[in-house]
C-alpha cells in the first residue's frame, strides 16, 4: 500500500488534503509534502513508514546514544548526511537516519567504517541535534583542520609566530576558519541566542549561548583550542578590527545575512589571563517587533503608559539591569507616537536597531559627541520629542531636564532597581530636587523573565503551600503550572520571554516627597498605597495566568513582606 493511502487509513490525513499535497509537491515525496504543509508532523511520516517497512522508529531525545561507538565511526560522513550511529546489537550497528531511502549515505559509512549497519527511524532534527550535542558544533569543520595540522610534515609550533607568518598561515586556513565561525553564529540565532561567549581558559576554550537570559555551555570538539587563535583573528578581520592588538579592549561591528535575515552583531574583545575573550550581541532585525503589546504590557499598565508617552513635556524613564528589554519599550513607544507631525530624534550607543521617520544620532566620546554633547545639539533641530539612550552621569541628567523645561518630550533609560530609586538615583547625580519632582512625569521599571513551554508545562498547585510568603494565595482561581522539559524546549521547560512591569506615575505627594529629599522606600510606599503594581506582583500575575513559573518569578525579582 503506497503512503498515501496509508495516512489516509490512520485518519491522519483527509483526502482534500491529499489531493492539495499531489497539486502542490513539485518533485516532493507526498509525505513531505505534506509535512511542508502542516497538515502531518515528520513523527507521524516516519511511524508510518516504520510500519510500511518493516523498520524501527526512535525518540532520540529519550535513547541512549553509545559516545564510544560513535567515536569510532568518521566524523565527515556523520556530519555530512546528517545520520547517527547511536548503538550496537549483536555486532549490528544501528543507525539513526531522517530518510528511510538514503541507503547511498549507508553504503559510504558502512565501507569506510568496515561495519554491518541497520538503519533506524527518527527525526531528521533529533538526529542532526545529538550530532552537534556529542561531537560539537562545527565538530566536521575542527576535523578537516585537524587532518591539514597533521598533513603539515609533522611539525607542530610550540611558540607565537611572527605576526606575518601568522596572517600567511591563517590565509592558509580561511576557508575552514570561516566555516567554523559561520557554524557558531548559525547555531547561536538557530537558539535565538541575544549573546555567543568565547573564553579561553587554562584547558581551553569554552563556547557559551545566551537564551533567554541564561547563559548554555555548548559542546565543542576539544580540538578546537588548537585553532582558537584563528578563531578570534576572523572575527576580529569581520569586526573591522586591529588583529595585531592583543593587548587592549577592541569594539567592533558585524552585518551579516543569515537564512535571508539580516543579523547585527556587536563584539567586543578583551584581553585575559589565557588568551581573549570574545562576546558578541547577536540583533536579529527580522524577529523585532516594537509595539507595546508585543513587550507584554498587561492592561493596566498599558492604558496609563500611552498617556504618559503621549504628554507634551516631561521626562519619561525606564529603568532595569542590562538586556532587561528598555530599548524594546522605548522603541516600541516611539513607533507608538511617531507620526509626520512629529520630529522625533534619538542620541544612542550604539543605534541598534534603524526606524524609518525617526532621526537616530550615534554617540561617539572619543572625538566628543557624548549622551550631552549630542543633546545640545538636538535641540537646535527643533525636535518634539527627544530619547536619550541613557543618563550616566549629572551633566546627561542636567541635559535631559533643560530639554524639558523648553517643552520637549523627553525618553531616556536609567539603572535602578525599581522605579521609586530613580528619584534618589538624579538627586545623587547633582540634579536638584525640585527640577526632578517638577520635570519627571512617570517611571517604567522592567524585567524580563521566562515564559513556560506551552507543550510540556505541568500543573501543580502544591508549590504554593510552603512558599513563598508574598505569593497572593487568596487569589487562586486556576491552575498553578510549574517547567517539565520537552523536545520543543530542548529539555528546559521555558521557551520566549514576557516583561514584568512597575509603573510609578507622579502625584503631588510624590512630587512634594522628592523636593523634600525622601527616601526611596517612603516614596514607594506611597506609590503601593496608590495603585502601583511592583515587579513582584507583576510576576506573580503572570504565574496565576499560567505564563510562567514561581520559581522564575523568585529568580527574576525581590520579595515584598511589608
Amino acid at each position: 500500500m503506497q503512503i498515501d493511502q496509508l495516512l489516509l487509513q490512520k485518519g491522519l490525513i483527509s483526502q482534500q488534503q491529499l489531493d492539495l499535497a499531489h497539486t502542490q509537491r513539485n518533485g516532493h515525496r507526498i509525505d513531505e509534502q505534506l509535512v511542508e504543509m502542516g497538515v502531518i508532523t515528520e513523527e507521524d511520516a516516519l511511524r508510518t513508514w516504520a510500519d510500511t517497512l518493516g523498520m524501527e522508529y526512535v525518540d532520540l531525545q529519550n535513547t541512549e546514544i553509545d559516545l564510544d561507538l560513535l567515536r569510532t565511526f568518521p566524523m565527515t560522513v556523520i556530519y555530512r548526511h546528517s545520520i547517527l550511529p547511536f548503538r550496537e546489537v549483536d555486532d549490528l550497528v544501528h543507525v539513526a537516519t531522517g530518510d528511510p531511502f538514503d541507503l547511498e549515505s549507508l553504503d559510504e559509512l558502512s565501507s569506510l567504517s568496515g561495519r554491518e549497519l541497520k538503519p533506524v527511524l527518527a527525526r531528521k532534527s533529533e538526529v542532526v541535534e545529538m550530532i552537534k550535542t556529542h561531537l560539537g558544533v562545527g565538530g566536521d569543520t575542527i576535523n578537516q583542520l585537524v587532518s591539514q595540522r597533521q598533513q603539515e610534515n609533522g611539525v607542530e609550533l610550540l611558540e607565537e609566530i611572527d605576526e606575518d607568518i601568522g596572517e600567511m598561515a591563517e590565509e592558509a586556513l580561511a576557508a575552514s576558519v570561516i566555516r567554523l565561525v559561520n557554524e557558531l553564529l548559525v547555531e547561536a540565532i538557530d537558539q535565538q541566542a541575544s549573546d555567543v561567549h568565547i573564553e579561553p581558559h587554562e584547558k581551553g576554550l569554552t563556547v557559551r549561548f545566551r537564551v533567554d537570559g541564561l547563559l548554555r555551555v555548548q559542546p565543542v570538539p576539544p580540538e578546537i583550542n588548537h585553532f582558537a587563535s584563528a578563531i578570534i583573528t576572523r572575527l576580529k578581520i569581520m569586526s573591522h578590527l586591529n588583529i595585531a592588538e592583543k593587548r587592549l579592549p577592541q569594539d567592533g561591528r558585524i552585518k551579516l545575512r543569515v537564512k535571508g535575515r539580516e543579523i547585527d552583531v556587536r563584539v567586543s574583545i578583551i584581553p585575559m589571563i589565557f588568551g581573549e575573550g570574545i562576546v558578541m550581541r547577536l540583533l536579529d532585525k527580522e524577529r523585532m517587533v516594537f509595539n507595546l503589546a508585543n513587550v507584554g504590557m498587561p492592561p493596566e499598565i498599558i492604558s496609563p503608559f500611552k498617556k504618559l508617552i503621549s504628554l507634551p513635556h516631561g521626562i519619561i524613564l525606564v529603568t532595569g539591569p542590562t538586556g532587561s528589554g528598555k530599548s524594546s519599550t522605548l522603541y516600541s513607544s516611539l513607533n507608538e507616537i511617531k507620526d509626520p507631525k512629529t520630529k522625533i530624534i534619538t542620541v544612542e550607543d550604539p543605534v541598534e536597531y534603524h526606524s524609518t521617520g525617526i532621526s537616530q544620532i550615534q554617540v561617539h566620546s572619543r572625538i566628543g559627541l557624548t549622551f550631552a554633547a549630542g543633546l545640545r545639539s538636538i535641540l537646535r533641530h527643533d525636535p518634539d520629542v527627544i530619547l536619550i539612550g541613557e543618563i550616566r552621569d549629572g551633566e546627561t541628567a542636567q541635559s535631559a531636564i533643560q530639554a524639558s523645561l523648553t517643552g520637549h518630550l523627553v525618553f531616556s533609560t536609567l539603572h535602578t532597581n525599581d522605579a521609586p530609586g530613580s528619584m534618589t538615583r538624579l538627586i545623587d547625580m547633582g540634579v536638584e530636587p525640585y527640577l526632578v519632582a517638577s520635570t519627571v512625569e512617570g517611571v517604567l521599571a522592567q524585567r524580563l523573565l521566562r515564559k513556560l513551554c506551552t507543550k510540556c508545562k505541568a500543573i501543580d498547585n502544591s508549590l504554593v503551600e510552603d512558599f513563598p510568603v508574598d505569593f497572593p494565595v487568596k487569589q487562586i482561581e486556576g491552575p498553578i503550572y510549574k517547567e517539565v522539559g520537552c523536545r520543543d524546549c530542548r529539555d528546559i521547560g521555558y521557551a520566549g520571554r514576557t516583561g514584568i512591569f512597575e509603573l510609578m506615575q507622579m502625584d503631588e505627594e510624590i512630587r512634594h516627597m522628592t523636593v523634600n529629599n525622601a527616601s526611596t522606600g517612603a516614596i514607594r510606599n506611597h506609590a503601593l498605597k496608590n495603585g502601583m503594581v511592583s515587579l513582584r506582583q507583576s510576576g506573580w500575575n503572570k504565574v496565576l495566568e499560567g505564563v510562567t513559573s514561581i520559581d522564575e518569578v523568585l529568580r527574576i525579582s525581590k520579595g515584598e513582606y511589608s
